[in-house]
């Protein structure tokens, strides 16, 4: 997962959701982005798994400040998209989520230039260097804009 987090505790770089590897402190960490890329399909877990996962992250991302995520779900080696998209998909689609995801927009939505795109980048400026890469839309992914009004949930 790229993203810059440092502890509060001894000022080294750390990861978002696990504790210190330097210090072992549990403080949450101090982000240098409001954005971060969520790899859910790595080590390649059940669809089940890569849900509760998600939960999971979503949860501790909104904790610590986070506002938008890119999710690496992966396509699937079919060439149809793989279960952990399409549960993703429809899960977000049912509202799974709702109580921490404000708005989402599926990768093959956002191609450079589409209106989509543009929509997004109105909302999160951030993420144009981000989504540049991806000149044709990019299937295995999906970006998640979380809500302010998750963090009372």
């Amino acid at each position: 997962m790229p993203y810059s987090a440092e502890c509060p505790d001894c000022g080294n770089a750390r990861a978002l959701f696990n504790q210190c590897p330097h210090c072992g402190s549990d403080q949450l960490p101090i982000l240098s982005s409001d954005t971060v890329e969520i790899n859910i399909k790595q080590d390649g877990p059940y669809v089940e798994e890569a849900l509760e996962l998600l939960t999971e992250y979503l949860r501790k991302s909104i904790e610590i400040g986070i506002r938008t995520v890119v999710l690496i779900h992966g396509y699937g080696s079919s060439g149809k998209g793989g279960r952990i998209k399409w549960a993703i998909h429809d899960a977000l689609v049912n509202n799974r989520y709702s109580d921490r995801v404000e708005d989402y927009y599926f990768g093959e939505e956002v191609a450079y230039g589409s209106p989509a795109y543009h929509s997004l980048l109105k909302r999160r400026p951030g993420l144009k260097q981000y989504l540049q890469r991806f000149k044709e839309g990019n299937s295995g992914v999906t970006v998640l804009l979380l809500g302010t009004h998750a963090r009372s949930a």
